[in-house]
């Protein structure tokens, strides 16, 4: 018999960082998945009032159903521990089976499945896995691991998404004199809707997101009396990926799987296959015979006051391309919708009669977490009040992603629908991350050291406006703001020229007759727009001469490491924007990459690549020239990141 083995898609790194000594993080997979993959790792944060090493399962299965799109599931646990390792081991497979119960409402079968339990050593060391056959099983098997060198591809190039959009409005009728009534009416009408997501009447149009491709599949409609909700998910069979079947409830999911896309090499949940799931519910019955439509009215025994209430459900499941669209509509979607329902409905209820919350759900696929995640964000708030700051920093903390960059905010949403008024998603006509692909520096057993994330290239005589010969400091800064706007630091515009001086004059660096002249900035003019428009610091290295610079070499890409934020080069020469380092150690030979904003072209990538405008300087060339001037002084600006999320 052949031994059994986990399969981990998480980098092995992102998997070993330590956590504290009581550390317990869940190991999430899918039913779609071979047995014991794991996926993802999601940090438990919230803690037993009565235990500190003990979960608080109920507000964590209740945040877990919220997160994770149906499709994926809790398969194991990971205990940090120097000692007793099958001890704790079983442990976590105890905590993951009873968390995984409360997820998992209405899944019997998954009691029957192996369960992962995992020890870290708290310094930093290996990872041993166990894992319990079932939950009848009192031993624990020591198995070994593999890690997939090809995750993304593993995960999309089997699945695809669904998606499903339902915008409610609930009319509550309570007695004026009765408001603790409101509660009850409210559950009993949110009951009502779950009965209509299950209704046989109901009917669900099918179809594939992609409206431009010429292979785009026609709409189906599956009927909601076709529906199976008993059977469970392990039990149904996966179809195979060419199968057509003339009867909409037994085409797989591959049905609106786009041919075109299984050639493709960049696998992520932006670029995965998409479906949606529009419900239709009937009203009206098909009558043998003829009659006149009838109203019924009711009068009500009491005073009452009617109140509406808006529920906004978005949900997103990931499905096995093989799973049959009937089975994924009844064991995905619509759990997933009851759900989401559910939820809301909790948190709204405490504030029924008062300032209900505004609550929307958005999807997000973090850096380092290899599935989309669901958030529902209370839209009363501003996303800067400390309320959503805080809600953000613990889904930082449960997704282990850093806590210095806003990688959660609204701008990050994925967007599916192709309709949000976003001039960041849309694109600009400015050319991005001109540097990648660029010739290397030169820099034998150099480290490079780069700006980290998107930024557009400014440069002279873009938008129509000539500033040749003034401007170059103007459009280094305008490149700037683009990284912290592409970054998602801030919503603003990039400032024009004009608005980068009134900017000065506002503040009182400059006089009025500043707005409109052609004079120069330099790099402290610069900090000064940062901290007012951007509300950024800045640091600022002051040269006597270019021969200093390249001892600062370390120091810049230390820069680029912990802020990867670019650098404006200034003082008494023409200004540049720094994009990174290459610098050896050793020898001390280093290279600078240097974007130029003097440029006077069209924005062409061969053109400013080929033309030296984005590449490698030699502090020293080949020739004995320098790039920093001997007889020049240079100041160095260096923006901080926000310490925000």
């Amino acid at each position: 018999m052949e031994k059994a083995s986990v399969r981990v898609l998480i980098p092995k790194l992102i998997l070993q960082k330590n956590d504290e000594p009581a550390g317990l993080r869940w190991l999430i997979g899918s039913s779609f998945f071979p047995p014991l993959t794991v996926v993802s790792a999601l940090k438990r944060i919230h803690t037993d009032s009565s235990s500190s090493s003990s979960p608080d399962y109920s507000r964590e299965s209740e945040e877990l159903r919220t997160l994770l799109p149906k499709g994926f599931h809790v398969v194991g646990a990971l205990v940090v521990a120097d000692s007793d390792e099958e001890k704790r081991a079983g442990e976590a497979v105890a905590a993951a089976r009873r968390l995984r119960k409360l997820t998992c409402v209405g899944s019997e079968r998954l009691d029957e499945q192996g369960v992962i339990g995992a020890v870290a050593e708290s310094r930093g060391g290996g990872i041993r896995f166990f894992v319990s056959k079932s939950e009848s099983c009192e031993r624990f098997e020591c198995v070994d691991v593999v890690y997939d060198d090809d995750p993304e591809r593993f995960i999309w190039e089997r699945g695809c998404l669904i998606r499903c959009e339902v915008p409610l409005k609930l009319p509550i009728y309570y007695p004026v004199n009765k408001p603790s009534d409101t509660v009850r009416i409210m559950q009993r009408a949110i009951e009502a809707v779950v009965a209509k997501f299950k209704d046989p009447k109901a009917a669900y149009l099918v179809e594939t997101v992609s409206k431009t491709s010429s292979e785009v599949r026609q709409p189906l409609i599956i009927r909601g009396g076709d529906l199976d909700f008993d059977t469970d998910l392990s039990d149904v069979k996966l179809l195979g990926v060419s199968s057509h079947d003339s009867d909409a409830k037994f085409l797989p999911c591959s049905h609106f799987c786009l041919e075109s896309k299984k050639d493709s090499r960049e696998y992520s949940a932006e670029n995965a296959d998409m479906i949606q799931v529009n419900i239709l519910l009937n009203s009206s019955e098909k009558s043998q015979k003829s009659t006149a439509p009838v109203a019924e009215y009711f009068p009500a025994l009491e005073k009452v006051r009617m109140l509406v209430v808006d529920f906004k459900l978005e949900v997103l499941c990931y499905a096995a391309k093989g799973l049959p669209l009937m089975h994924a509509v009844s064991k995905l979607v619509i759990p997933g919708l009851i759900d989401q329902l559910n939820i809301e409905g909790k948190t709204i209820l405490p504030n029924l009669l008062a300032q209900r919350p505004q609550l929307h759900p958005y999807h997000f696929n973090p850096p380092g977490v290899l599935h989309p995640i669901t958030v529902i964000y209370e839209l009363n708030y501003g996303e800067t009040e400390m309320k959503q700051v805080e809600v953000r920093k613990s889904l930082h903390v449960r997704l282990g992603l850093p806590c210095d960059r806003p990688l959660l905010r609204i701008a990050n949403a994925l967007d599916f629908s192709g309709l949000r008024n976003d001039p960041i998603r849309k694109g600009t006509t400015f050319l991005k991350d001109v540097h990648i692909g660029i010739p290397s520096s030169g820099v034998s057993g150099g480290s490079v050291s780069l700006v980290q994330g998107s930024y557009e290239y400014y440069h002279y005589l873009q938008d129509g406006f000539n500033d040749s010969g003034w401007g170059c400091a103007y459009r280094s800064l305008q490149t700037i703001i683009s990284w912290f706007r592409l970054q998602h630091y801030t919503s603003i515009d990039v400032p024009l020229h004009r608005e980068i001086q009134q900017s000065l004059v506002e503040i009182g660096d400059k006089d009025p007759s500043f707005i409109g002249s052609r004079e120069w900035i330099g790099a402290i003019e610069l900090s000064f727009v940062l901290d007012k428009l951007l509300g950024v610091s800045c640091k600022v290295m002051n040269f006597r001469s270019g021969a200093e610079v390249p001892e600062k070499c370390r120091e810049l890409a230390l820069h680029f490491e912990n802020q990867g934020t670019p650098i404006m080069i200034g003082g008494g020469v023409l200004a540049y924007t720094l994009l990174g380092v290459d610098y050896n150690d050793a020898s001390g030979d280093c290279a600078f990459l240097i974007l130029d904003p003097h440029y006077t072209g069209n924005d062409e990538h061969k053109k400013i690549v080929n033309g030296g405008w984005c590449g490698w300087k030699k502090a020293v060339d080949s020739k004995g020239k320098s790039f920093f001037l001997h007889d020049k002084f240079y100041n160095l600006l260096l923006p901080q990141r926000p310490n925000m999320v």
